[in-house]
């Protein structure tokens, strides 16, 4: 595939982020109880660091290391999900997500979320996704399972997060399960802009 394509799904447009995006990323992602959910999310977001950030989605997506999504409703942005650490040999990757606190509770980051395993599985032919989230955190839990993830382990202390050792629980979901479980696609359509 030669462009990142869009996915629709019923409510939302997940599509590539541009730098035009950078001061929402920094202001949403930024929040403290968002960035506090998510190992890799700085606080406070320093300037400069979503440029950064957005200026390395398309060669990582062109080298088939990640593909990672601007999670928009009505235009606006509401978050981002992807999947990272892409492994063709070993057929997986990882999920990722955050979503903008004014947006917690509407069932975008699942919506979003089912979307990204539908697309690693049907378009790069993954056989299993898998996430973690940090156990204080079971609200990204409940996201995991509603996309078919199964409780995989338990990790004691296994990330540090602004010098506090945190306990992490990973999920994982395969292929076959995946087919299985799903009660009807998640992408509407998917298309190269």
């Amino acid at each position: 595939m030669t462009g990142q394509p869009l996915l629709v799904t019923d409510r939302l447009l997940l599509r590539p982020f541009a730098l035009t995006d950078a001061s929402e990323v920094q202001r949403l992602a930024g929040d403290y109880e968002v960035a506090s959910c998510s190992l890799e999310i700085p606080y406070p977001y320093p300037d400069g660091a979503a440029e950064a950030w957005i200026a390395m989605h398309r060669p990582g997506f062109e080298k088939g290391m990640h593909v990672i999504y601007a999670v928009t409703r009505d235009g606006d942005l509401v978050g981002a999900a992807g999947l990272v650490e892409v492994n063709r040999r070993h057929g997986r990757a990882e999920l990722g997500y955050w979503v903008a606190r004014h947006c917690w509770g509407r069932g975008y980051a699942t919506e979003a979320a089912r979307a990204v395993i539908e697309y690693g599985f049907s378009v790069l032919g993954l056989h299993r996704v898998y996430a973690m989230h940090f156990s204080r955190n079971p609200a990204s839990g409940r996201v995991m399972e509603k996309c078919g993830m199964v409780h995989e382990a338990h990790l004691r202390e296994h990330a540090r997060k602004w010098g506090v050792f945190e306990d992490v629980d990973v999920r994982g979901v395969l292929h076959d399960e995946w087919r299985d479980r799903c009660t009807g696609p998640a992408i509407r359509e998917c298309r190269v802009p």
